[in-house]
């Protein structure tokens, strides 16, 4: 009962009272909260106690996982929890009362995570604040698709929020007979399965339509986007959480704003315009496993007009993916290769012509790309080829590069398993 009602007390302070009137406003709360809780966490963190590198990343917290969390708990010990949950597929276990979760993986090496209960409530009474389309009082049927469960997922189910939990391992006939008995009134899913859903969709194997559907977990391609928005007739929201916390979500008008009343993210700006950076994250709420300089190597890139909701949160035109991915062309001058942003990339191939349905831009060599194409059935695929050469011939004119070799190939790559990217350096 004490667990439900801390839901709904961070339910309420997030949705009602938390508001502000300007940046300031918002600034000056942030300070008072980040230097109370800092206070707190050289108390009882050993490893923020005695450090003073400055910023921090994955591979430092997981270096120092043992000293760094404030609970007592043993990294080797919480690997070892996390890995059998994965093999069981049962992911209510918990070490010294905490939740211990594992993540993907997808920059090369795999990080934990620890939620304490009273963490678990107030992350699902501000999501709940955030995402639902009605109050909370409402009763929603909710599907969630998920490489792995968690306790921190369904901290929220109860007589009001039916969670049922959807393996991303399973097969999708078995998720498609799930969801038609289950009408669920919102649906969280990757890209990946949402691309999935939405031919399901298409095809009319899917009659009841969510109330609310949301991106999850993998970066939402403006391609991906405008197939899903055709096949469900709606607008499909994101939710921008890893790891490292819950850092945004989208508005009532569909923009994502970063969640600036739980953390503070400073920008690592990658551009001359300051358009695009890395997230410096310090989460004021998180006191199990802190949060505190945290440099996260996404490509976030900022909204030119302000968000018709009002909001002073700072809102993003897109979550890019990991800088690890951003290419490289060579320069005509010589030297350093230019540096070329995935979204660039991106713009090319989706413009170059609209019978692209699916694609995944590969580069293993500096100057050189792997294209692999998906594009509806009859369309001739030497002409969309030299549309794509032609957008990126011109993008490379623009960044002073030259024209990089290309290589197409028909068809997509099978992603089972693994996060959904469609631009990416191997």
């Amino acid at each position: 009962m004490l667990f439900k009602f801390r839901i709904f007390f961070h339910y309420l302070v997030t949705r009602y009272l938390r508001r502000f009137k300007s940046r300031s406003e918002l600034e000056r709360y942030q300070e008072r909260r980040i230097s109370r809780h800092l206070g707190w966490v050289k108390r009882h963190s050993k490893f923020y106690r005695e450090w003073s590198g400055g910023m921090i990343d994955k591979k430092i917290m997981m270096e120092h996982f043992t000293d760094l969390n404030t609970v007592g708990v043993d990294r080797d010990q919480a690997f070892d929890l996390a890995f059998r949950a994965e093999a069981s597929r049962d992911f209510t276990p918990t070490l010294n009362g905490v939740t211990v979760g594992l993540s993907s993986g997808t920059s090369g090496n795999r990080g934990l995570f620890l939620v304490s209960d009273s963490e678990r409530a107030r992350h699902a009474g501000t999501l709940l604040a955030k995402i639902l389309p009605g109050s909370i009082l409402d009763q929603y049927r909710v599907a969630f698709f998920m490489r792995a469960n968690s306790n921190l997922y369904t901290a929220s189910s109860g007589s009001r929020i039916l969670f049922e939990f959807y393996d991303l391992l399973s097969p999708i006939e078995d998720h498609l007979e799930r969801l038609e008995s289950q009408r669920p009134d919102l649906l969280f899913a990757p890209p990946s399965m949402l691309i999935r859903l939405a031919e399901a969709r298409a095809a009319g194997r899917i009659p009841a339509l969510p109330r609310r559907i949301f991106s999850i977990a993998e970066t939402l391609d403006p391609l991906d986007e405008r197939r899903m928005t055709a096949a469900f007739g709606m607008k499909v929201h994101q939710i921008y959480q890893c790891t490292e916390g819950f850092l945004a979500a989208s508005c009532e008008h569909g923009t994502l704003h970063l969640n600036e009343d739980c953390v503070r993210i400073d920008p690592e700006w990658l551009d001359e315009t300051r358009t695009k950076f890395m997230p410096i994250i310090t989460d004021f709420t998180r006191t199990s496993q802190p949060v505190i300089r945290y440099r996260l190597n996404d490509i976030l890139t900022l909204r030119s007009t302000p968000c018709a909701c009002g909001s002073v949160m700072t809102a993003l035109e897109s979550i890019e993916g990991r800088s690890d991915d951003v290419l490289r062309f060579k320069r005509v001058s010589g030297g350093e290769p230019v540096a070329v942003f995935p979204d660039f990339i991106r713009r090319a191939v989706i413009t170059a012509d609209e019978a692209i349905e699916e694609y995944l831009v590969t580069q293993t060599r500096d100057g050189e790309l792997d294209i692999h194409l998906k594009v509806m059935i009859g369309t001739e695929q030497g002409a969309v080829r030299n549309r794509i050469e032609v957008e990126i011939s011109n993008l490379a004119d623009r960044v002073g590069a030259l024209r990089p070799e290309i290589r197409f190939h028909e068809g997509i790559p099978s992603f089972a398993g693994k996060k959904l990217r469609r631009v990416l350096r191997l």
